[in-house]
């Protein structure tokens, strides 16, 4: 099945008869920045989760898997304020009047053109940090009373204070896991049914989006 003729069109304009809304074009998206950021975040996370599921007892490299997380999102929270329009929150931190609307067309089987990301994709960035980032934050503070893996806080927080962090810290892992496999099936998702490739993008910086913003 092929993608509609006005989705194949490239840089400079769409097909003839096409609707002038549809009309695509390529850009520079992605900062080169941010690409890093992407591809080193999914790498930390994926390290720290691995490391804490089946690496050594002593899990001194999980905790530097987890700082590295940690300065990480604190880069992506610097970038979001003061990066590139792309990369700054308030490019997508969209109303829930927008985000009901994108949903409802979601499944038109046509690549969205989206510059940067869209209603739900936002939800979703926003979603994701605050988790991952939970989760390492509750890292910080876990003493597991094995005198070994002992959060570099938990001595200014009290037991019970470290206890609930520990349990925090393993019931996150199970949510940033979910949302991974939300993500993943999301490019899924977006290459098979709509014809886009979200990934090529965040390698490349280059993205073939729709001439008419939707948000204007």
């Amino acid at each position: 099945m092929g993608a509609p003729d006005d989705a194949r069109a490239g840089a400079g304009g769409g097909t003839a008869g096409a609707d002038p809304s549809r009309e695509t074009e390529t850009i520079r998206l992605w900062d080169p920045l941010l690409r890093v950021f992407h591809w080193a975040l999914a790498a930390g996370v994926a390290a720290a989760w691995l490391l804490g599921r089946f690496g050594p007892l002593d899990m001194t490299l999980h905790f530097w898997a987890g700082y590295a997380v940690l300065g990480l999102l604190a880069f992506r929270v610097v970038w979001g304020l003061i990066g590139p329009a792309p990369a700054r929150f308030a490019s997508f931190l969209y109303r829930p009047g927008a985000i009901a609307a994108y949903a409802r067309g979601l499944f038109r089987r046509r690549p969205s053109g989206w510059r940067g990301h869209n209603p739900l994709g936002g939800v979703f960035v926003v979603a994701l940090l605050v988790a991952v980032g939970a989760q390492a934050i509750t890292g910080l503070f876990v003493d597991p009373e094995d005198y070994i893996n002992v959060g570099p806080l938990a001595q200014h927080v009290s037991t019970d204070a470290a206890r609930t962090a520990l349990a925090w810290h393993s019931a996150l892992a199970k949510v940033v896991l979910a949302l991974v496999a939300l993500h993943v099936a999301a490019i899924v998702f977006y290459r098979l049914w709509k014809r886009e490739d979200l990934v090529r993008p965040m390698i490349t910086g280059r993205k073939t989006v729709t001439r008419h913003d939707p948000r204007a």
